[in-house]
């Protein structure tokens, strides 16, 4: 069987890494067109961190690794980056952040890589601090790969005892290559979470690709109430689980003011 070079494979990488934290921002719920401060944590070479940066927010990554932090150093991304192991908890004011997003890292929290590590207390050490550190209507979204039901319980049942309410949301339950696992928690009381994509025609058509690419293309934002704006966010809040309207070709159309 032929293999795919190596350079497909990380481009492949590099998407999906970039599609699954648009994804974990847009579970943030943060308020439309205002800039955050986020913490993005398990932040390696900064590649979550570019995407939050894309989006108008400033950002603080924490890794445990010197050596994917000085990749991020070589990169020049904007955010401010520190040392971590977050499993010793985060080492940040109360109220410092306005929501954290973390992309494939929360899964390692699970597990005890040194003899003296226990899985329970750093996750309840981890989930504490981070509940602290964060405003009081702030969401933190973690994207992670479950080894099993357990790990789920595990670390939702230590997220509660931390503060936090929330749930699970599994976006494209049906698809082995697309089901992704994220871990929704609120600091503000209970909410319903937010609807998961794949879960209905609507959502499975979405493409986080080709909202990139606009992106990259304006560096901007398009005109205010704009049919562009409108369009972009009804898309936005229909992902977050809100009910919209349905488009027609009266969306967006200026209205002439006579009666």
């Amino acid at each position: 069987m032929k293999q795919k070079p190596r350079s497909t494979h990380r481009s492949t990488l590099f998407l999906d890494k970039v599609q699954m934290c648009e994804r974990a921002i847009e579970l943030l719920l943060l308020p439309e067109d205002e800039p955050c401060l986020l913490l993005d944590i398990g932040c390696g070479s900064g590649l979550s961190g570019s995407v939050l940066e894309d989006q108008g927010h400033t950002w603080v990554g924490v890794d445990i690794s010197s050596a994917m932090l000085n990749v991020a150093k070589k990169r020049e991304v904007e955010g401010d980056l520190i040392l971590n192991d977050v499993g010793q908890g985060v080492p940040f004011r109360a109220g410092s952040f306005d929501g954290a997003v973390s992309i494939s890292a929360l899964q390692w929290l699970c597990n005890a890589d040194k003899t003296w590590h226990n899985p329970v207390k750093r996750l309840y050490q981890f989930f504490s601090s981070l509940f602290a550190s964060l405003s009081r209507t702030a969401r933190a979204v973690f994207q992670f790969y479950p080894e099993n039901s357990d790990q789920i319980e595990l670390v939702t049942t230590q997220a509660t005892k931390a503060g936090f309410s929330g749930g699970i949301v599994v976006d494209y339950p049906n698809s082995t290559k697309a089901k992704k696992f994220f871990l929704v928690l609120m600091t503000g009381g209970a909410m319903p979470l937010p609807r998961a994509l794949g879960s209905s025609k609507d959502n499975s058509s979405v493409s986080y690709t080709s909202k990139r690419e606009r992106i990259k293309k304006t560096r901007g934002k398009p005109l205010k109430k704009s049919r562009e704006w409108i369009l972009e966010k009804k898309e936005r809040r229909q992902r977050q689980g809100k009910e919209v309207r349905d488009n027609s070709k009266y969306t967006g159309r200026k209205r002439s003011g006579r009666f």
